[in-house]
């Protein structure tokens, strides 16, 4: 499982935790994860590791809790989407295995994906959705052939563009020759020489299934409301928080170790580890983190950061 990303696009959250310790109306998102994995029959899985790691480790440890046998592949630099499975392969004793991102919640049929990637002897198999052909996607012929990777422009008959979601059944021979030790990647790196040395080499796999990208801090609050709302959970309170009176939230997760002030009012926030409001302080639509002393908050939609000091 890919979980060694910065998560960028999810600052100011990620300094505090990697995206995969996420908390999801109850669990983790990485516990959701590796709980789909194990009821599709998966028993060993590799974790690789860079950014705040023991956010992660302290977890999942060793799987066990969770019916697995887990380890990790650590990443002093982060090696990419191609340079960190390569890293991994010796750990997962297997000659065929799924790459899955940390960041993604989804019900694809991991069973049959699994089936049609050895029936039609790929190399590499992705699962898909129906995409904007004006965008970036996986080009693919009438028979799930991938082509490649761009837009449908030039247009040739009997293709169409699709949208990876980040689950992949592959091959290790797909690997071989990609340094450890170096930053690669799969789709940007080796995948088009792979296309181009060997027709139906990579393939893709068609689901309708719904799939959650956790990318921005919008994108998690409404994930976490999606789950809360459809498994009848409320959103997430941490331990040890403190909820003083009179204070009001309204689609709010709040991490470990918060208190919210007398007469607070928070909607659509997320609050990470540790922060104090303020009594009587009003935020919406922002996530709010601490940098030492300072409070900081910063709207969803980006545009102003602001920092108040304790």
């Amino acid at each position: 499982m890919l979980t060694a990303g910065l998560g960028t696009r999810l600052l100011p959250l990620s300094e505090v935790r990697a995206k995969p310790a996420l908390p999801v109306a109850g669990q983790p998102l990485i516990s959701r994860i590796l709980g789909w994995l194990h009821r599709a029959g998966v028993r060993r899985v590799v974790l690789n590791l860079h950014h705040r790691p023991e956010t992660i480790t302290r977890i999942v440890g060793d799987g066990s809790r969770l019916g697995l046998s887990v380890r990790y592949s650590w990443e002093p630099e982060i090696l990419g989407s191609a340079g960190g499975p390569a890293r991994a392969i010796p750990l997962l004793e297997s000659d065929r295995f799924l790459i899955v991102n940390g960041d993604t919640l989804t019900n694809v049929d991991l069973q049959a994906m699994v089936r049609q990637h050895v029936d039609t002897n790929a190399l590499v198999t992705m699962a898909v959705v129906d995409a904007d052909p004006r965008y970036n996607a996986v080009i693919a012929n009438e028979s799930g052939i991938v082509q490649r990777f761009g837009t449908l422009e030039p247009w040739n008959p009997g293709t169409a563009a699709y949208h990876f979601i980040g689950i992949q059944v592959v091959n290790a021979s797909v690997f071989a020759g990609v340094d450890p030790n170096v930053k690669s990647e799969t789709v940007h790196g080796n995948y088009p020489h792979l296309i181009a040395s060997r027709t139906g080499s990579i393939r893709i796999f068609h689901t309708r299934e719904r799939f959650f990208d956790i990318g921005s801090p919008r994108d998690y609050l409404e994930t976490a409301r999606y789950f809360a709302a459809s498994e009848d959970l409320p959103l997430d309170r941490g331990r040890e928080t403190s909820v003083g009176a009179g204070a009001h939230l309204a689609d709010t997760i709040l991490w470990d170790r918060v208190t919210v002030g007398a007469g607070a009012q928070l909607s659509r926030c997320v609050v990470a580890d540790d922060v104090v409001i303020p009594p009587a302080a009003r935020h919406a639509d922002c996530s709010i983190v601490m940098r030492g002393r300072e409070m900081i908050v910063t709207p969803f939609d980006g545009t102003a950061t602001s920092a108040v000091s304790g």
